[in-house]
């Protein structure tokens, strides 16, 4: 395992979550221009330490993407600064001073540990948190599992595949149809029939 600028001592974190990616680099003064993957980025702002890995094209073999694993190499960009252009974010660090290092970042995937990201209130939930989430209904039956979710604008719909099922079953997330969301026993009650 390797991490840039010296600091071998920050390891990957167990609950690193892809947040974003570098697009290029801004200005000439080593800025990162950076996409983030969320409407409302707080995660690449709240965290002072972000863990770049480069793209797969570019390494010798294909690094795990599966939430938990650990990838043999990856950068850790010490944030000093970050603040939004437009769609994009830039990013600053102390330990990148020019142009030519910034764009040595270019096509790298941002990830930041999952307990940076900023406490929610009550009843609202990051969806990496909702994705792998059983879905069961009042009569205890189970719908399946929380695979992904649609963002229509005023509400969320969860997107959820029963076992052996060929078709998704799309289920708005909104108080009229969640019971309750029991993060600790990765649960989902919801009233939902299974002929819906």
């Amino acid at each position: 395992m390797t991490a840039s600028f010296g600091t071998s001592d920050l390891a990957w974190p167990n609950d690193a979550i892809e947040v974003g990616k570098v697009v290029d680099a801004w200005g000439i003064q080593g800025a990162l221009k950076v996409k983030p993957f969320a409407d409302d980025p707080q995660a690449l702002f709240s965290s002072k330490r972000w863990f770049l890995l480069y793209p797969r094209s570019t390494l010798p073999r294909a690094e795990p993407l599966i939430f938990g694993e650990k990838p043999t190499s990856y950068s850790v960009f010490k944030v000093s600064r970050v603040q939004p252009h437009g769609e994009y974010l830039v990013a600053t660090s102390l330990e990148v001073s020019d142009r030519n290092a910034a764009e040595a970042f270019r096509g790298t995937r941002i990830f930041v540990s999952r307990s940076s990201f900023p406490t929610l209130s009550a009843n609202e939930y990051y969806w990496v948190d909702l994705i792998g989430l059983m879905v069961v209904n009042r009569q205890d039956q189970v719908l399946g599992t929380v695979q992904g979710l649609i963002d229509t604008g005023p509400h969320s719909v969860l997107r959820i595949q029963a076992e052996h099922a060929t078709e998704e079953r799309l289920l708005p997330f909104v108080p009229a149809y969640i019971d309750e969301v029991d993060l600790a026993k990765r649960l989902i009650r919801v009233d939902w029939g299974l002929d819906y």
